[in-house]
């Protein structure tokens, strides 16, 4: 009886790190099958886009152009360090998701440079992001192969917050005390 409790007790301590990833997992499927399209997150990813904007603003315009899409990658960013600090995997997990998500989404502004057929938040009177900035670099040829670089980093955050519980095994569980 005590050996058969023990094994169930080491199965489910081998499953638990997992239930993370499988409950992201359909969300991975969901924003991958979707290519990037604007889904619901994408509001607020807009926010932190022209936000960026503003914050990048002093350092010229180059780096306020790029400032839209730098800032959907810095956000996250710092919220998986900071979960990875507080050795929060689910923390950890999600804000991968949150970056692979933004990253999707860049990917399809960054494909969109020569074509120009994505409505901008100011309509004619604003110029494109990665149109400027593949356009001043040289590069503006090779928008659709940025875009698909900027696509397959986004999925491959999608895998390392699937995989992650491989990698992070020390992680300390939420304590939630509940006063009465």
């Amino acid at each position: 009886m005590f050996a058969q409790t023990q094994n169930k007790n080491s199965a489910w301590e081998t499953f638990k790190p997992w239930l993370g990833s499988l409950a992201l997992l359909p969300f991975m499927i969901y924003y991958i099958m979707n290519e990037g399209k604007f889904t619901f997150i994408d509001f607020v990813n807009l926010l932190i886009h022209e936000g960026g904007h503003g914050v990048f603003k002093v350092f010229g315009k180059f780096i306020y152009t790029l400032g839209g899409s730098l800032m959907q990658i810095l956000i996250p960013f710092m919220f998986i360090v900071f979960y990875s600090i507080k050795k929060r995997r689910i923390g950890v997990q999600i804000f991968l998701l949150w970056l692979g998500e933004n990253l999707m989404n860049i990917s399809v502004y960054v494909a969109d440079a020569r074509a120009k057929q994505l409505p901008l938040l100011g309509g004619n009177k604003v110029y494109h992001d990665w149109n400027y900035l593949l356009g001043v670099t040289g590069l503006l040829e090779y928008d659709k192969l940025f875009g698909t670089i900027v696509n397959g980093t986004g999925v491959l955050m999608f895998v390392a917050s699937f995989f992650l519980p491989l990698f992070m095994k020390s992680y300390r569980e939420a304590k939630i005390k509940l006063t009465i």
